[in-house]
């Protein structure tokens, strides 16, 4: 059994000037690390041939695997296929298998002319193994040399994790003996990560070596970590499952859910369990939240939608938010937000609803409202909280803070309610 280590070059231009988010590598590292595969290092590169070469010369040093993503396209500046072709010392061939499928993809699925560019994508390095794409007209390459794996896929997220999981991930499986790697994971909220790690230092102090733990905080969250790797994979996970158990005593009264996923489905989850529904009433936020919420496959379960009263007259008159709280109080005020919610639960016919009202900035805030007051309010027919807050951060980071505190308002708003029966 050995630990085996990989890189990830991601290949083009528009990845280094910010034009496109690299979502490729995040989803790669952590397919492979399911598999006992781990992650060294992420590099990016533009579309020069130098720049790849250097990149597959240094990352092979000390790595057994080299993935690469991009640059297999039908444009001039896709030019992976040709330095990989140069760099392992072969020739390009047609495939016909990948050319039978171009015409295919062009004549059947496209409907659109096909042209020679197009077929070029059928030509491939003799001395690779070819990974037939079912999902796009680029191939995918294998190569072996000097005891390191390299892999090339098309930069298509859509075609990447097709070749990932039925080509790449399994012959890597067969080509090497891995240890088991296994997680426990945790989300809190309402405690800063140095606090966190106060209060579990000493249990920290006594994890065995091949137990780590990694506190991965994002807005007003924190999660917590712990992976361990081994040979004997019952043992190991009856290791985590011991040490994940003392954790969660530990922090018990910041955990929001003790699995790897996000605040809105542990929501979900929540109101699932009871057969109730929400709605949001969304002034600042302008429909982030009910955007979290509606990214959850099945949220029509338990979720009815949203008003984003952004203006006062939608307030008034969608929501029924007295004017006279409005000209007293103002939009962002702890009256104009349970206001809001009692507004969208008689309009919108839920059992629960959250509201949000507040300066996100850079303009618009007074000394008495500076940007980043935001008042939250969540209720049901029975009662109602409310919370104000006070960000210090851009207009997106205080979208996204009020966004996520907010369904924090609610769900221990739920898990109260639900304890008292109502």
């Amino acid at each position: 059994m050995q630990q085996v280590f990989a890189s990830i070059i991601t290949i083009g231009d528009e990845l280094l000037i910010g034009q496109v988010t690299d979502t490729n590598s995040p989803w790669m590292a952590q397919e492979l690390n399911k598999i006992g595969v781990w992650l060294k290092r992420r590099v990016a590169v533009g579309d020069l041939r130098e720049e790849i070469v250097h990149a597959l010369d240094e990352q092979k040093k000390d790595t057994q695997i080299v993935i690469m993503t991009g640059g297999l396209g039908p444009t001039n500046d896709d030019i992976t296929k040709e330095v990989l072709n140069d760099y392992f010392g072969g020739k390009m061939v047609m495939d016909q298998k990948v050319l039978a499928h171009i015409y295919h993809l062009f004549e059947q699925v496209y409907r659109r002319p096909i042209i020679q560019r197009n077929l070029d994508q059928a030509l491939v390095p003799d001395v690779c193994t070819v990974l037939f794409n079912e999902r796009g007209s680029a191939p995918g390459m294998w190569f072996e040399k000097d005891g390191t794996i390299f892999v090339s896929l098309p930069g298509v997220p859509h075609e990447m994790k097709g070749l990932m999981q039925k080509e790449v991930l399994p012959r890597l499986q067969q080509h090497f003996t891995m240890p088991v790697i296994s997680h426990r994971t945790l989300l809190t909220a309402g405690v800063g990560e140095s606090f966190l790690a106060e209060i579990i230092k000493d249990w920290e102090a006594k994890l065995p070596a091949h137990i780590k733990l990694a506190y991965l905080p994002h807005y007003s969250m924190v999660r917590l970590r712990i992976t361990g790797s081994g040979a004997d994979k019952n043992q190991l996970e009856q290791e985590l499952d011991n040490e994940f158990s003392k954790l969660k005593q530990l922090v018990a009264a910041y955990i929001v859910v003790d699995e790897d996923k996000p605040m809105q489905e542990a929501i979900g989850d929540l109101l699932r369990k009871t057969n109730s529904t929400m709605a949001t009433a969304e002034s600042c936020t302008g429909g982030y939240i009910a955007h979290l919420i509606t990214s959850i496959s099945g949220s029509s379960d338990f979720y009815k939608g949203s008003v984003v009263s952004y203006a006062n007259e939608v307030k008034e008159n969608v929501l029924h938010v007295s004017p006279e709280t409005l000209q007293k109080y103002g939009a962002v005020s702890e009256a104009t937000v349970m206001q809001m919610v009692e507004g969208a639960l008689s309009t919108l016919k839920t059992d629960f609803a959250l509201a949000t009202s507040g300066i996100m900035g850079p303009s618009g805030g007074s000394e008495q409202k500076p940007v980043g007051t935001v008042w939250v309010a969540a209720g049901n027919k029975h009662a109602l909280v409310t919370q104000e807050f006070h960000f210090r951060f851009d207009r997106a980071r205080n979208i996204e803070m009020t966004a996520i505190n907010a369904l924090n308002l609610l769900r221990k708003f739920i898990i109260e309610q639900s304890a008292n029966g109502c």
